[in-house]
């Protein structure tokens, strides 16, 4: 074999591992994407069923709140919590934690930020979370909504990213078409990714089977604001 013929194969070669190495890195740097089976499976630990009591515990309200950090704090919709003297809320495994601290809000956003009690209770030390997406959502873009319409009973529904910043009442609002019940006001819109990318705060009632949602834009500054 000649050596322009060798020198020939060994670049061959050498040209196809890099692009084999070039096209694993591509493949590790690419977030997985969940389908609604997935997604339920990987975020029904960080819901928490919320009842809201009045002060002789009488139940005022009812909604969803989405733990985001493991030390306990969660997010949910203002009206949810407005008024309350007392919160708790019941996780997927059936404990019940309380009292739950409202430490942040902004009425005009809807936006709510809790603090759950420790929970170090000598079995779980930590909290189950669900990661908070740091980029703006696109239009057409597929989310799940997940909530609980009924006490024990949380559910996932499917839909799009119908408007990424639409203004809504002087609010900025994502608007999707997942749908929404009453009760589920507070739970997560995750995307594909797994991530927390807004608030359920309501629905549309211009539009039929449109809903609104808080962006966690706005959860983001009442956590850096509870940091200071």
């Amino acid at each position: 074999m000649s050596m322009i013929r060798k020198l020939a194969i060994v670049g061959f070669l050498i040209s196809l591992l890099s692009g084999a190495a070039v096209w694993m890195h591509a493949k590790a740097d690419t977030p997985a994407v969940y389908n609604a089976e997935d997604t339920f499976s990987r975020s029904e630990d960080a819901l928490m069923y919320l009842r809201i009591l009045r002060e002789d515990d009488s139940l005022k309200a009812t909604g969803t709140g989405v733990i985001l950090s493991a030390d306990g704090r969660a997010a949910t919709a203002y009206h949810v919590v407005k008024g309350a003297e007392r919160i708790e809320g019941t996780l997927r495994d059936g404990r019940v934690v309380s009292p739950i601290q409202v430490i942040g809000y902004d009425e005009q956003t809807d936006a709510a930020l809790l603090q759950l009690p420790d929970p170090k209770d000598g079995k779980k030390k930590l909290y189950d979370y669900l990661p908070i997406r740091e980029t703006a959502v696109n239009y057409g873009e597929q989310v799940f909504a997940l909530g609980y319409p009924m006490a024990d009973t949380p559910i996932i529904t499917e839909g799009i990213v119908n408007n990424p910043k639409a203004e809504v009442n002087g609010r900025s609002r994502i608007l999707t078409s997942a749908q929404v019940a009453s009760g589920m006001s507070g739970g997560p819109v995750i995307d594909r990714f797994g991530r927390v990318t807004g608030i359920i705060s309501g629905s549309l009632r211009t539009m039929n089977n449109i809903h609104l949602v808080i962006d966690m834009e706005d959860i983001r500054s009442l956590m850096l604001g509870s940091s200071k």
